[in-house]
């Protein structure tokens, strides 16, 4: 059985494999996307939910909850056209446009890291990696629009073995069944795996099935976390 440690790090709270004879038995690493991967910034969408007439964000959208629309999106549950309904019924202005709506929910999207990507592909040569992502139809249509813009990819297919999207899964982190598809479907042993997500919520899902974890918080990044654990 692999032993686990907490790590002090400075402004970092996380629970991450023991560094003593433990590197050599994590072989597969289940990466979270926003915040790990693909920064992201949750001030920035609230702020643009007020400007167009929401009140009470906070409770409308943050980090640790919710209303129910968002999870419901992020399963597939809804369309697109169905969520901005929502936005227009809370902002209580029917005369917001698509455009205007899907602008306000992408505000939350900042871009990659330089050096995220080749890290991915390195790593990717050693471990078996996978896209685990809580994500929506609205944020990964612009996502795919960046990566071709800015880099030239068609997804993130090439970076993983494997990508798994929240809302064609009909899945959603923390659920237990959404980690099980990805153990199962790979053949992964849970003492071998490693998941990073930047949300404590998500890591109790992966952790009562024996999952190693990581918390990803700012201002770390997974390029200085592999760097100094020895991973590479």
């Amino acid at each position: 059985m692999i032993l686990q440690a907490l790590v002090h790090h400075p402004n970092i709270s996380h629970i991450c494999p023991s560094k003593n004879g433990q590197m050599q038995n994590i072989k597969n690493i289940i990466f979270d996307y926003g915040n790990v991967i693909f920064s992201i910034d949750f001030k920035r969408v609230q702020q643009a939910f007020k400007d167009l007439g929401i009140e009470n964000v906070d409770e409308f959208y943050g980090h640790l909850q919710q209303d129910p629309i968002f999870d419901a999106f992020e399963r597939g549950h809804i369309t697109a056209q169905q969520f901005r309904e929502r936005v227009r019924e809370k902002a209580q202005k029917p005369e917001l446009s698509d455009e205007e709506i899907d602008a306000a929910w992408n505000k939350i999207l900042i871009g990659i890291e330089q050096g995220n990507h080749e890290l991915l592909l390195k790593l990717k040569d050693k471990y078996r990696t996978f896209l685990l992502s809580n994500i929506n139809e609205i944020h990964l249509n612009f996502i795919l629009r960046y990566l071709k813009e800015e880099f030239g990819f068609d997804g993130n297919e090439h970076l993983f073995e494997r990508v798994y999207y929240s809302h064609l899964s009909g899945k959603r982190k923390p659920q237990i069944d959404f980690f099980e598809q990805v153990l199962r479907e790979n053949n992964l042993k849970v003492e071998e795996t490693l998941f990073i997500d930047d949300s404590p919520q998500h890591l109790a899902g992966a952790q009562q099935l024996g999952i190693h974890t990581f918390l990803m918080k700012s201002p770390d990044s997974i390029q200085r976390y592999f760097e100094r654990n020895g991973l590479l």
